[in-house]
C-alpha cells in the first residue's frame, strides 16, 4: 500500500483524480469488484487530500460520481447482455454465489442495491443482476445514488483521517513514529478487510 501512495503522490493534482475516479468507476461496471482495487484507490485518495495534493470534497465528488456511474454502466450491460455473459464460464464458475445475490435482490429489492455497495462481492454484481432482473432504473438509481454518496463519502474520509493522524503525529513525535503508526494503521486495515471477507464467506455457507 505504501508504493501505491507514492506513485499516487507522484502524479499531479488533476491525474490523481483521474485515476482514483477511472478505478472507482472500473471496479463497480463490468462486475470486476474482485479485480481492480477502487476502493484501496478511493482509501489512498483519502490519504493524498490529507497531504493537500487534491481538495477532500473533490476527491468525495469524484469517487461517489464514478461509483454511481460504474454501478449504472453494470446495470446497463445486464440489462442488455446479461442472459449471454451469464452463460460465460468465468460467472459460470460463481454460479451459486450469483444465485445468492439473485435471491437477495428478488427478497429485498432496491435495499440489496444500497447494502450491496458494502459486501464485496455483491459490490461487484448486485448492478449487474438488477440489470439482468430488469429493476425499473429510477427506482436502482435511487438507491445506487445513496449507497454511493455513503460509500464514497466514508471511504474518502477514512483515507483522510488516516493520513491527518499520520502528519500529526509526525509533527510531535518525529517521521520514525508516524512510520510505525502507519505500518500499524495499515495492518489493521488489511487486518479489518480480511476479517470481514471471511465473516462474508461464512454467512454465504450458512444461507447454502
Amino acid at each position: 500500500m505504501t508504493e501505491w501512495l507514492e506513485r499516487l503522490l507522484g502524479l499531479d493534482g488533476p491525474l490523481i483524480y483521474l485515476v482514483i475516479g477511472a478505478l472507482v468507476f472500473a471496479e463497480d461496471a463490468l462486475f470486476i469488484g474482485f479485480l481492480v482495487p477502487g476502493e484501496t484507490a478511493a482509501i489512498l485518495g483519502g490519504v493524498a487530500a490529507s497531504l493537500d495534493r487534491v481538495s477532500v470534497v473533490g476527491l468525495i465528488v469524484v469517487v461517489t460520481t464514478a461509483a454511481i456511474l460504474g454501478d449504472s454502466a453494470g446495470y446497463a450491460i445486464g440489462r442488455w447482455l446479461g442472459p449471454r455473459l451469464l452463460c460465460t464460464r468465468p460467472l459460470r464458475w460463481q454460479h451459486d454465489r450469483l444465485a445468492r445475490a439473485q435471491r437477495q435482490l428478488a427478497e429485498r429489492g432496491g435495499l440489496a442495491v444500497f447494502v450491496g455497495r458494502f459486501v464485496t462481492f455483491l459490490h461487484a454484481v448486485t448492478p449487474f443482476l438488477a440489470g439482468v432482473a430488469r429493476m425499473r432504473y429510477p427506482r436502482f438509481l435511487a438507491f445506487n445514488v445513496a449507497g454511493g454518496v455513503v460509500w464514497g463519502t466514508g471511504t474518502v474520509l477514512l483515507g483522510y483521517l488516516a493520513g491527518a493522524s499520520y502528519a500529526a503525529i509526525a509533527r510531535t513525535a518525529g517521521h520514525a513514529a508516524a512510520g510505525v503508526a502507519a505500518v500499524l494503521a495499515v495492518a489493521a486495515l488489511l487486518w479489518w478487510r480480511v476479517r470481514r471477507r471471511r465473516r462474508e464467506c461464512a454467512a454465504e455457507q450458512e444461507q447454502s
